[in-house]
C-alpha cells in the first residue's frame, strides 16, 4: 500500500512538473526572445518592457479566473485548459509579424501560465502527507529550474543560428506531450469529497479570503507575492539584456545567464530539505534576504567575474523562495477556497510582474544606473520579509484544513 501511494505521487509529481517545467521555459525564453526582438524589430526598452508586463497582465488574469475554476470544476479540468491555452499561444506567437500581434498572444500565454501554477501546487499539496507537504511542493517547483536551462541551451544554439521563431514553436510541441500525460491525472480527493457540500458562489468565495481568520494571511499573501513577483519579473525577464547593457554580447550574455540558471537547482534542493527541518517561515527569510542582498551587489558588479558569483547567488536565492512560496500559499486555506485563495494571491502578485518589467525599462530609456534599479528590487524584497516575519504563520506539517 505505501509503495502504491509513493508510486502515485511520484506520477503525480512528474506530471504537474512536466508542465511546470515547460512553462518555466517559455518564460525562461521570453527573457532571451526579448534580448533578439530587441535588435530584430528595433525596439526601445520601452517596447522591450511591455513584452514581460504584458505577459504579467495575462498571468494575473488567468491566475485569478482559473483560481476560482479549479474550486468549481477541479484542480485537473483546470491543469488541462491551462496547459492548452499556453501551448496554442506559444505555437501561434512564431508567426507573429509585428509588436502588437505578438502582444496579444503573450497575453493569452500569460492567461494559461498564470492559472496553471497556482493550481498545480494546490493539488500537488492536497495530494501527499503533511510531513511531505512542503518538500514535495518545493521539488515540483524545482522543475522550474529545469525548464529554464532548457530555455537557456535552446537559446544559446538555436536562437543565434535559427531564429527566435523556431524556439517558440519548439518550446510549444513537449507541452502538448505533456498534456496528454495530463489527461488521465486523478484529481484531488479532498477537492471531491469538499464539492459535495460546497454551495458558495465564486464572490461568496472571494469575500471569504478576507474573512475572519483568513484577513491577515491573505494580507501577509498579497504582500509577500507582489514584493517577490515584482522583483523576479524586473531581475530575471531583464537579465540578458542587462548583461548586453554591461557590455557583453547577444552571445556571451547567453552564455552567462546560462551558467547563473544552473545555480538555481542547489537553490531549490536546499529550500526542498529546509523546509521541513526548519519551517516554511525560515526558508523564506533567509532565501529572500538572500536574494535581496544578491540583487544589490550584483546591479553594482562590473567585472564577468562579480556579474557570475553574484548573478548565481541571485539564482540560487530566489528561486529557493519561490519554491517555499508555492508550498506556503495553498496551506493557509480549507479546501472549499484553496484555489480561489490561491488564485487571488498570485494574481495580485503578478501586478508586479507588470510594473518590474515596465519599471526597468523606463528607468533604463533614462539612463538610470542599473545599480539603482536592482537597488530597488533589494528594498522590494526586504519588504517582503518584514511581512512574513511579523504576519506569517509557521504551517510545518499540519494538517490542512478541510
Amino acid at each position: 500500500m505505501n509503495n502504491e501511494k509513493q508510486l502515485s505521487k511520484r506520477k503525480l509529481l512528474g506530471i504537474a512538473g512536466m508542465g511546470w517545467m515547460f512553462d518555466a521555459m517559455d518564460v525562461g525564453l521570453l527573457s532571451f526572445i526579448i534580448a533578439a526582438l530587441a535588435i530584430e524589430w528595433q525596439l526601445r526598452p520601452d517596447e522591450m518592457a511591455w513584452i514581460g508586463s504584458v505577459n504579467s497582465i495575462g498571468m494575473a488574469v488567468g491566475a485569478l479566473v482559473f483560481g476560482l475554476m479549479a474550486d468549481r470544476i477541479g484542480r485537473k479540468n483546470v491543469f488541462i485548459i491551462t496547459l492548452l491555452l499556453f501551448s496554442i499561444g506559444s505555437g501561434l506567437s512564431a508567426l507573429a509579424w509585428a509588436l502588437p500581434v505578438f502582444l496579444i498572444l503573450r497575453f493569452l500565454i500569460g492567461m494559461g501560465l498564470g492559472g496553471e501554477l497556482p493550481v498545480a501546487s494546490t493539488l500537488v499539496s492536497e495530494s501527499v502527507e503533511p510531513k511531505e507537504r512542503g518538500r514535495t511542493v518545493v521539488l515540483l517547483e524545482s522543475f522550474w529550474a529545469g525548464g529554464w536551462l532548457l530555455a537557456a541551451l535552446i537559446a544559446y544554439f538555436i536562437i543565434p543560428r535559427f531564429g527566435w521563431q523556431t524556439a517558440l514553436v519548439i518550446s510549444a510541441i513537449p507541452a502538448l506531450y505533456a498534456l496528454y500525460l495530463r489527461w488521465n491525472l486523478p484529481d484531488s480527493k479532498a477537492f471531491q469529497a469538499a464539492r459535495k457540500e460546497d454551495h458558495e458562489s465564486a464572490l461568496q468565495k472571494m469575500a471569504k479570503v478576507w474573512s475572519g481568520k483568513y484577513a491577515k494571511r491573505t494580507a501577509m499573501l498579497w504582500i509577500l507575492w507582489f514584493t517577490v513577483v515584482f522583483s523576479y519579473y524586473g531581475m530575471f525577464l531583464w537579465l540578458p539584456s542587462v548583461m548586453t547593457i554591461k557590455g557583453f554580447t547577444l552571445i556571451k550574455s547567453f552564455e552567462y545567464v546560462l551558467i547563473m540558471t544552473l545555480a538555481q537547482l542547489p537553490g531549490y534542493f536546499s529550500a526542498a530539505w529546509l523546509i521541513e527541518k526548519m519551517g516554511r517561515k525560515f526558508v523564506l527569510i533567509v532565501y529572500l534576504t538572500g536574494t535581496a542582498i544578491s540583487a544589490y551587489f550584483f546591479g553594482g558588479a562590473e567585472s564577468a567575474a562579480a556579474l557570475l558569483v553574484f548573478g548565481m547567488l541571485l539564482s540560487f536565492f530566489n528561486l529557493g523562495a519561490w519554491g517555499a512560496l508555492y508550498a506556503y500559499t495553498p496551506e493557509q486555506y480549507p479546501t472549499s477556497v484553496r484555489g480561489t485563495g490561491s488564485g487571488m494571491a498570485a494574481s495580485f502578485g503578478r501586478i508586479g510582474g507588470i510594473l518590474g518589467p515596465l519599471l526597468v525599462g523606463y528607468m533604463i530609456a533614462q539612463e538610470a544606473e542599473i545599480g539603482t534599479i536592482f537597488t530597488i528590487f533589494c528594498i522590494s524584497i526586504i519588504i517582503g520579509v518584514l511581512a512574513v516575519a511579523f504576519m506569517g504563520r509557521e504551517t510545518k506539517q499540519l494538517e490542512m484544513e478541510e
